[in-house]
């Protein structure tokens, strides 16, 4: 039996410098995804485009946190 997922809390310290690094390397994952929904939504997959609207929500939520911390 598969259990279930569980998100764990990490804590880490970065510099400002690499939270920024980070910062830009999800930028960059953000706009593949969202390249990647459009396309499904052109090949009509309605699973794609909610799989990869999802990851780009998250994505997105996650660089909004980095940048809070950054101000």
């Amino acid at each position: 039996m598969q259990e279930p997922f569980v998100d764990k809390t990490i804590k880490l310290t970065f510099s400002e410098d690499e939270a920024e690094m980070l910062v830009d390397a999800l930028e960059v994952d953000l706009e593949g995804y969202l390249e990647s929904a459009k396309e499904a939504r052109g090949n009509g997959n309605r699973a794609d485009v909610e799989t990869f609207t999802e990851a780009a929500d998250r994505i997105g939520k996650l660089i909004a946190k980095i940048r809070a911390k950054l101000d």
